[in-house]
This record gives structure tokens, C-alpha cells and sequence, in this order.
């Protein structure tokens, strides 16, 4: 037996100025977003489930796995997932810290 769903979606674009192909790309890259970042911050940091009762903390929380979550990407390798970079980090942070300035004496 075959099913379909249908989607329906808000945009301001003139669909007769639109391709239709223009419009999946606008659309795959909006779960583009949500599969790169929110997912990360969502499994990785549970950042969903964390509640904190002090104003003002939570959006600390949230900048800072943010942050985390920027230098991650910026030491990633070309050909090393996101995971590989976050363990190097884990087991060798003295060499990830040097890179970032930080220096040991």
C-alpha cells in the first residue's frame, strides 16, 4: 500500500517568480539548520531538557554551548565528524588549548 503526506508552508514568495526547485532548496535548507545545530545542542547538551531558575543563566547556558559548539566547528578537520573533533578535544585538550593561544608552562 503507497502513502503521501502533503506540507503545507508559509513563505512571502510569488509562486509564479519561484521555481518549484527553488523552492525545495529554500526549504532543505531551512532542516539544514535544525539537522547541523539544533540536533547537536539537542543530544549532545540534552539543551532542551536544562531549566535554570536564576534569570539570566539559561541564556549564559545557551551562549556557551553555542560557543562550544562554534570552536568545535572551527577546529574540525575536513574529513572528521563533529564526534571525532569533540573526543580529540576530550582526550587532548592541553593541544587544543595551545591552538587556541592558550599556552603551559
Amino acid at each position: 500500500m503507497k502513502s503521501h503526506d502533503s506540507r503545507f508552508l508559509v513563505r512571502s514568495l510569488d509562486p509564479s517568480a519561484v521555481l518549484p526547485i527553488e523552492i525545495q532548496k529554500l526549504i532543505r535548507d531551512h532542516w539544514q539548520v535544525e539537522n547541523c545545530l539544533h540536533f547537536v545542542k539537542d543530544r549532545w547538551w540534552d539543551e532542551d531538557r536544562h531549566y535554570l531558575k536564576q534569570p539570566g543563566l539559561g541564556d549564559t547556558f545557551v551562549e556557551l554551548t553555542n560557543v562550544a559548539l562554534s570552536l568545535l566547528r572551527l577546529l574540525q578537520k575536513t574529513a572528521e565528524s563533529l564526534r571525532e573533533t569533540a573526543e580529540t578535544i576530550h582526550f587532548r585538550p592541553k593541544g587544543v588549548l595551545q591552538i587556541l593561544g592558550f599556552h603551559f608552562h
